[in-house]
């Protein structure tokens, strides 16, 4: 899988800064927090995570929106110039290559700009994914 670099950003820093200006305590706040069309991007990535992985937690972990099951699954994030999809190691994303063909993808996260979110079905593929490789480690 080719990787693309667009702009830059830390998925522990963000863009996300409540009116408070400390760190969103929670994935509301970091949503809110948001310019444009960036809220319901996230917010609809959010919605596909928590129905694919439904045994979830949702907590802010490295300033980011992240999701825990039996250990961690995938964040979602804004940065600067893009939205972003972490799924923490590339040969997550290797067997997905002809669907992220048209993004910009990292190490472990799918970049996107929030006109164009990265496909619910591809989405609901990798969260059940990740909960089953968790799973499975868990039980070993």
């Amino acid at each position: 899988m080719r990787e693309k670099r667009v702009g830059t950003g830390s998925p522990t820093i963000g863009k996300a800064k409540p009116s408070g200006g400390g760190p969103p305590a929670t994935v509301d706040e970091y949503l809110a927090a948001l310019a444009a069309e960036e809220p319901i991007a996230l917010g609809n990535l959010r919605a596909e995570i928590r129905s694919s992985a439904p045994p979830a937690t949702e907590s802010i972990a490295y300033g980011i929106p992240s999701y825990t099951y039996r250990g961690y699954l995938v964040g979602i994030g804004a940065q600067k110039d893009h939205l972003a999809f972490y799924v923490s190691r590339p040969p997550r994303l290797e067997p997905h290559a002809t669907e992220l063909g048209a993004f910009d993808v990292g190490k472990g996260c799918i970049r996107f700009p929030a006109s164009r979110p990265v496909p619910e079905a591809l989405v609901r593929k990798l969260g059940v994914a990740r909960v089953a490789e968790n799973e499975a480690r868990a039980a070993r």
